[in-house]
């Protein structure tokens, strides 16, 4: 139970330090991002105030580049330079990379997709700072964005190892952690499995001398009034129910208690077939029928006494809450290294909200306790109890007003060990 309850907390415990983790690792990449961008933008309308000088107008009045800045073009890179007129007509393009699309002069700088690689871009004006000092055109500079994106991936690479590397650490950290945080609960509940132990045991005594002196208090009853006797069958009936509590809470108090499980083969088709032989009887007496179809000779590793205790619990709660002319299935059949028994009824059913309270201790749906308030509530905790005992599980499926169906798989080997 308590190692549930650790594997869960400590996967809780990493599932919230990996979001935070995962979190500040995309606020860190965003700002990474778009700083860089910042950087590369203002490095590029450098560039671009570099060269917008390097044309001018000829003779004729047209935009033309120098000869100069052809020769030194190659040296920038990943980079491409488009001139226009004051129309928005391209002049000219050097380089490798040109964006190819007509000017829009207002988008001062963006990002476009050249295949595989984005491109930046700015736009800048040409001015005439020799003759007439005003605008002469436009120069577009744009660069293959080939080292952003390659820092940008060597980041992402490094914040996810990171993420994984402090997750993977974290991980120890939160084991210590749970372990000394689950401490002293663990004492304390071993502590009241012991005192319930103790007390279920220390009860059976003076609950076995009530229902002596009770019994032999009505075997002589002769002269006894008639309350006096009607006092005396309650009193026996009290101390059954009573004997019986003790009884499944002293089994409960030892079920983690036991540090190795003996094993023998148990012929599960033979404790399913006695169990429907012996409550066909008493289901006949509510007019309930019980259709069985239980394959033969399946074995089982377990023990026969705890298996017949958990089946007699499913069958008995099946018989209890189902109404008179109604029915119950049971089953066994094999799947591959699991035996699978189905205890399905036409009873009273569970409501959707109490399928997962259904397993807790002394728990009982409102409309169980109205329909029959015999039981205290520990049968299907013992069940489960035993079920998990021997490495196996336990689920149920219900509809008020239709029925339930409780499902019992039951590994064909099971390696013996403390199961917490």
């Amino acid at each position: 139970m308590f190692q549930k309850i650790r594997t869960r907390l400590l996967l809780n415990n990493l599932l919230v330090f990996s979001l935070v983790l995962a979190s500040a690792a995309i606020a860190v990449r965003l700002v990474f991002l778009q700083n860089i961008k910042q950087q590369a933008t203002a490095r590029l309308i450098a560039v671009g105030q570099g060269i917008s000088s390097e044309a001018e107008l000829d003779s004729d009045g047209i935009l033309e580049v120098e000869d100069e800045f052809r020769e030194q073009a190659p040296l920038y890179e990943y980079h491409s330079f488009e001139w226009f007129t004051l129309e928005g007509e391209l002049v000219e393009n050097i380089g490798g990379f040109p964006l190819n699309t007509p000017l829009d002069t207002q988008v001062v700088s963006g990002f476009r997709q050249l295949g595989e690689n984005q491109s930046l871009f700015v736009t800048l004006p040409v001015m005439d700072e020799d003759t007439t000092g005003g605008q002469i055109g436009y120069v577009r500079v744009s660069q293959l964005l080939v080292e952003l994106e390659e820092t940008v991936r060597q980041l992402d690479i490094g914040l996810g190892a990171g993420v994984l590397v402090a997750t993977a650490l974290a991980s120890i950290g939160v084991l210590w952690l749970n372990k000394q945080s689950m401490k002293p609960i663990e004492e304390s509940f071993q502590r009241l499995k012991q005192f319930t132990a103790d007390a279920s045991h220390e009860l059976r005594s003076p609950l076995m001398a009530i229902s002596s002196n009770a019994e032999v208090s009505m075997k002589y009853s002769d002269g006894m009034r008639p309350g006096d006797r009607d006092a005396m069958l309650s009193i026996l009936s009290a101390t059954e129910q009573m004997t019986r509590l003790t009884e499944d809470l002293l089994l409960l108090a030892r079920a983690d208690q036991i540090p190795t499980v003996k094993l023998a083969p148990v012929n599960l088709s033979s404790v399913l077939e006695e169990l429907s032989k012996l409550y066909r009887s008493q289901a006949a007496e509510k007019e309930i029928q019980i259709i069985t179809d239980i394959k033969p000779n399946l074995l089982v590793q377990g023990d026969s006494m705890d298996l017949t205790r958990a089946f007699t619990n499913l069958l008995q709660n099946a018989i209890r809450y189902t109404r008179p002319g109604g029915k119950i299935e049971l089953s066994l059949r094999r799947t591959g290294d699991w035996l699978h028994v189905a205890i399905k009824d036409t009873g009273i059913g569970i409501a959707k909200e109490g399928l997962e309270k259904v397993f807790e201790r002394f728990w009982q749906a409102d409309g169980a306790r109205k329909f029959d308030n015999r039981g205290a509530g520990l049968g299907l905790s013992i069940t489960q109890a035993v079920v998990q005992k021997y490495g196996g599980r336990i689920t149920v499926t219900s509809d008020v007003g239709v029925g339930s169906c409780f499902v019992v798989d039951l590994p064909i080997g099971f390696s013996t060990s403390k199961r917490q």
